[in-house]
């Protein structure tokens, strides 16, 4: 990423929005900004194998564990707006666990990069299975979306909630309902 090209786009932006960016309040937010998008969109950088890090363990357990209210902070693709809330995350282990802080980290991988929340639901739930070979998969993400709320139709108070499962979340209606169950807000 070109961070001083990032930052000589974001002065231009701002000449065009009428601001002048040598003032005192704008003079350093180009090289800001650019540092900003350079943190908000390092998903694009990062790769899974290294983002598990050798932490996916040999397990009997054939159980399902679920990883609740997860932070998520995106960027919608259609706006360059965020969009957060929290994810949850299950899967039955079929011979493989994950190390709990690496769910978390897949989430934020595929989350900084530009994009929509459905897609964002499936790539979590897709590298999940890929990487645990998982009996099943399941991911919901309810989010707020900046460019719902503060433009267009501005209702604050709306969120969307997607869902993605695979294998037997997807086929046995058992393990999808407790799946739901257990990640349902009480």
């Amino acid at each position: 990423m070109n961070l001083d090209r990032i930052a000589e786009l974001t002065r231009e932006l701002l000449i065009e929005l009428g601001e002048d960016p040598d003032r005192g309040g704008l003079k350093d937010t180009p090289m800001r900004v650019a540092k900003s998008w350079q943190y908000l969109t390092r998903g694009y950088s990062q790769d899974i194998d290294k983002v598990i890090n050798n932490a996916v363990f040999d397990s009997t357990n054939d159980n399902m564990i679920i990883v609740k209210d997860i932070e998520v902070y995106s960027l919608c693709e259609h706006h360059l707006l965020p969009f957060y809330g929290k994810c949850h995350v299950g899967y039955i282990a079929d011979g493989k666990v994950l190390g709990v802080s690496k769910i978390a980290r897949i989430v934020d991988m595929f989350a900084r990069r530009l994009q929509i929340q459905e897609n964002l639901t499936d790539q979590i739930a897709n590298a999940i299975m890929e990487q645990t070979g998982a009996e099943g998969v399941g991911v919901i993400m309810e989010c707020k979306h900046l460019c719902m709320m503060m433009r267009g139709v501005e209702k604050q108070h709306s969120s969307m909630t997607t869902s993605s499962v695979l294998g037997s979340f997807r086929k046995e209606e058992a393990a999808r309902l407790e799946f739901l169950n257990l990640t349902s807000k009480r």
